[in-house]
């Protein structure tokens, strides 16, 4: 059995069809079809069922996906073992939160871009679920996600703390008002969005069982619907100061124990650290403690005005 024929299927099975998978592969779909029944003569099980909307798993393809898949992957990884001199270069594929890469990355990613240029880097967003999957089907060396976090595959390390605030429209006086007598209407990011389990578990607390949804894709889209009074939403102060501070938004405080949020980066425990990555963890994490430490000066300086 070679490497080639365990991309194929995985391939395959990825697509759900032979012309899908030659398309993506770059060949014909006589030699996919031709290289999936020699694998499945040489295992003696059918590894696909045909029908006319393509193929689909059998039992034996289920079984063997998930041994191609590490194959594949381990492969790839020797490779870049290989090539890693130690020196940071090629690709670095990660993840972020939206609202992380808009506060807290665009420093390092300006640094790291500027001080390794021989890496291709690419930051793909989505929400803390979406990134997970992605860590954990090694799609992404890391990614930086909402907390907390708690699977035996992934290491966890805290990198910036947030304060989480829930916003209103304008000339809404209290966080009671806010949320109002009823099921308030909450403005979100899709499913799988941190932010909005947080928000919803923090209206059940309060007796709030079924809020009604407003989805959206973007923050700017959120920011514009909260303003409009169409409902409420729950995200980082830092996030949202601007606009609070423009009175587009009105912007009330959590208790303490519900506002804090630690924002992680996750990679998994058995992938190599590659030079790129060991390089920006180390930016990212020299970044972060520069913040903390400002943090607690300015917390320092107000306590001293306090007394």
């Amino acid at each position: 059995m070679e490497s080639s024929d365990l991309k194929i299927f995985a391939t395959v099975a990825r697509c759900h069809g032979m012309n899908r998978a030659a398309q993506e592969l770059n060949t014909v779909q006589s030699n996919i079809t031709a290289r999936v029944r020699a694998l499945e003569s040489r295992i003696g099980r059918p590894l696909f069922d045909r029908h006319s909307r393509g193929v689909s798993l059998t039992a034996a393809g289920r079984r063997l996906l998930p041994y191609a898949d590490n194959i594949l992957h381990l492969i790839e990884e020797a490779l870049r073992a290989a090539r890693d001199d130690g020196k940071p270069a090629g690709t670095l594929t990660l993840g972020s939160l939206e609202t992380t890469a808009a506060l807290r990355l665009a420093p390092v990613l300006s640094g790291f871009v500027a001080a390794f240029p021989d890496v291709d880097l690419v930051l793909r967003t989505g929400t803390t679920a979406e990134l997970l999957e992605e860590v954990l089907a090694r799609r992404m060396e890391g990614a930086f996600v909402c907390g907390p976090v708690d699977h035996a595959e992934l290491v966890v390390e805290t990198m910036f703390s947030e304060e989480l605030v829930l916003l209103a429209a304008p000339g809404i006086a209290s966080l009671d008002a806010a949320i109002g007598g009823g099921d308030p209407r909450i403005v979100v990011l899709r499913a799988g969005c941190s932010y909005r389990q947080r928000l919803q578990s923090f209206l059940a607390g309060r007796g709030c069982q079924s809020p009604r949804l407003l989805e959206f894709g973007t923050i700017e889209a959120i920011f514009k619907c909260v303003g409009a009074g169409l409902g409420i939403t729950l995200l980082p102060r830092s996030l949202v100061e601007g606009i609070w501070e423009k009175g587009e938004v009105s912007m009330h405080a959590l208790p303490r124990a519900e506002a804090q949020v630690a924002t992680l980066f996750v990679r998994r425990r058995d992938a190599r650290v590659s030079s790129a990555l060991r390089a920006f963890l180390e930016l990212a994490g020299r970044r972060a403690a520069r913040r903390r430490g400002l943090v607690a000066a300015g917390k320092s300086k107000v306590a001293s005005a306090a007394r």
